[in-house]
């Protein structure tokens, strides 16, 4: 699933795994400055990203031996955690992920090189045992316990289908993706899960990750309901209306008789006033039981204090999604009392997306004009370059620029200057008027971008309202600290907003985002610009079903021109990463889950 890549603060003191090059020093593991690699990171770094029992040829992970240790290790994120169901749209954010990755098992564990891995530690195999009708069989481990001692099992697989196949709507799924296609899912036994698809599915691995799999012996004691299994689509709409509700609404902050871990890792305590989470040792947690006994995740809404806190020793790690040039200063510059710095490729991109609902924008000339004003270089330029020296505009929505099927699709369309969007506005109607806007039908072309409260997204919208004044376009900034924490996002009550999306390494999970939202489906469900594109559509439906990766990549491409075409989405860039830890031997952070992903390895240094 993708998800918003939300951030409380610019001048980071780190900041995740994530796509390009960063530029700069960086400190060796043990402190000294020993060179740098082509991402201005420690040398050592890109041996962090392979976890210590992984088996990349087998396709498996495994948490690997390490000494137990007391710590407590204090993490710095740059936003809240908030809920521990990260399914519904209000909750989906890369920052609950970041946290209940190390407390919720899933099936899949992605390393630090994005490589998608089966979870051997609760997991013997996930199979395609039939290619018609397409069927996935996993086979759990037995022994697998939650901690409080009820089994991790094949209900927990049938809840996850369940609340993400969209065939029930009182379960208010972000996304079903993937699941929406799985026509049947039994339990042959309490370890053997069976799903069975209505077509191809080959991006089967994205599902069933440590999210989705929510504890289903709680909703069933909450709700009165005997046997989850037993519950289906067409069940009395009365159990259903209990299931949904639970599943949507009580999973919410931290209730410790409700909210068990099936990870390493469980909750204890959860601060909201101060943001602060913290995490202890799973007692019946089935893999290895090493690492430090304690961890505490932080929020911080100013880099600079997060920077300061790694400094004066009150975190260990500082691991953020938010690349800034003067933190990336302040990080390299910390070598000498044993801080290792660290950037990498990640899965972010930062966009504007066109609200098609907007009286202004809902018409194509005005979109073209728009992203014809803006000037992605230079944006890019005065924000990022200090973090990485090449940094360029992205130029796909789905694909990555080091993917296979990437194309440039936006350098043709978007920064063609001032005088380019006059031209696109005056052959639509559009007069310039005497304040130097355009107007047309007695509206003048004024729109707000919307964000969350973040200093880079502040500096990015200022330097978007001088390039489309000059289009004479007015743009007006919306700094809503609960823009995307509180679900405002999801609203579609703005004209342009201004997120991240974070995504694993599917190209399927784009599908929601874009093609025509139907509440009677789920279909679309994170499509909040109201975009509807029939050539979207059927170039994703194509894709999706695709059982080779070369037809799949030719209906992905499809859909990504199609959608430039649109002028639906303007993608910026992606964000480089960039994060920080002293005392501990390798910490890498995942573009995807954070930096904690593996933090049951981590051993104490110095």
């Amino acid at each position: 699933m993708r998800r918003l890549k939300a951030a409380s603060a610019v001048t980071m003191a780190a900041v995740a795994a994530l796509a390009l090059s960063a530029c700069g020093g960086g400190s060796g593991s043990n402190g000294t400055n020993s060179g740098t690699d082509q991402n201005g990171s420690s040398n050592d770094v890109k041996s962090m990203a392979v976890g210590k029992a992984e088996n990349a040829s087998a396709g498996t992970f495994k948490l690997g031996d390490a000494p137990a240790w007391d710590g407590p290790v204090t993490v710095g994120i740059d936003d809240a955690y908030s809920a521990y169901n990260n399914q519904t749209p209000d909750t989906n954010t890369s920052y609950n992920y970041y946290v209940i990755t190390s407390v919720l098992a899933g099936s899949d564990v992605l390393d630090g090189n994005n490589k998608v891995l089966l979870n051997n530690d609760v997991l013997d195999s996930w199979d395609v045992t039939s290619t018609s009708p397409y069927t996935v069989t996993y086979k759990i481990k037995p022994g697998v316990k939650w901690s409080d001692g009820a089994p991790w099992n094949c209900k927990d697989f049938y809840l996850g289908w369940l609340s993400g196949s969209g065939k029930v709507k009182d379960f208010n799924a972000a996304s079903t993706t993937g699941y929406s296609l799985i026509n049947d899912a039994k339990c042959v036994d309490d370890q053997t899960f069976v799903t069975t698809y209505s077509q191809p599915y080959v991006d089967y691995k994205g599902l069933f990750d440590s999210a989705q799999l929510l504890p289903a012996h709680i909703l069933e004691q909450q709700t009165g309901i005997p046997d989850i299994t037993k519950v289906t689509p067409t069940s009395d709409p009365a159990v259903l209306k209990k299931a949904g509700d639970f599943w949507t609404n009580q999973w919410k902050g931290f209730k410790k008789e409700l909210m068990p871990a099936s990870g390493p890792y469980m909750i204890t305590a959860f601060d909201q006033n101060q943001g602060a989470v913290t995490l202890e040792k799973n007692p019946n947690w089935i893999g290895a039981k090493g690492g430090p006994k304690k961890i505490v995740v932080r929020s911080f809404s100013d880099t600079k204090a997060m920077a300061t806190a790694l400094q004066n020793g009150e975190i260990q790690v500082a691991a953020s999604t938010q690349p800034d040039a003067t933190a990336a200063t302040t990080l390299k510059g910390l070598a000498a009392q044993g801080v290792i710095y660290g950037s990498a490729p990640q899965l972010t991109y930062e966009h504007l997306d066109m609200n098609y609902k907007n009286d202004i924008l809902k018409d194509l000339p005005a979109r073209k004009a728009f992203f014809q004003a803006i000037n992605r270089q230079e944006i890019a330029d005065k924000l990022l370059k200090e973090v990485q020296s090449d940094v360029k505009p992205m130029g796909s929505l789905i694909f990555q620029s080091n993917d296979n099927g990437y194309q440039d699709l936006y350098g043709s369309k978007a920064g063609l200057g001032a005088a380019e969007a006059k031209k696109t506005l005056e052959a639509d109607g559009w007069t310039l008027g005497s304040d130097g806007i355009y107007q047309k039908n007695g509206k003048r072309f004024s729109v707000t971008i919307s964000h969350n409260n973040n200093p880079r997204r502040d500096q990015t919208v200022e330097l978007v309202i001088s390039q489309a004044k000059a289009a004479g376009i007015e743009v007006k900034n919306d700094n809503d600290p609960t823009f995307l924490s509180g679900g405002r996002v999801s609203t579609g009550n703005w004209d342009i907003a201004l997120f991240a999306w974070s995504q694993a390494p599917f190209k399927s999970q784009s599908q929601p985002l874009y093609e025509t939202a139907n509440k009677a489906t789920g279909a679309g469900n994170q499509n909040w610009q109201n975009l509807s594109d029939p050539k979207v559509d059927q170039a994703f439906a194509q894709a999706v079903v695709a059982t080779d990766e070369a037809t799949a990549i030719k209906h992905y491409q499809e859909a990504d021109a199609a959608l430039a075409d649109d002028y639906a989405s303007l993608p910026l860039f992606s964000l480089p990463s960039m994060w920080a830890f002293q005392g501990i031997d390798k910490v890498y952070m995942q573009s995807y889950n954070g930096a904690l992903w593996n933090a049951g390895e981590w051993a104490k240094r110095g």
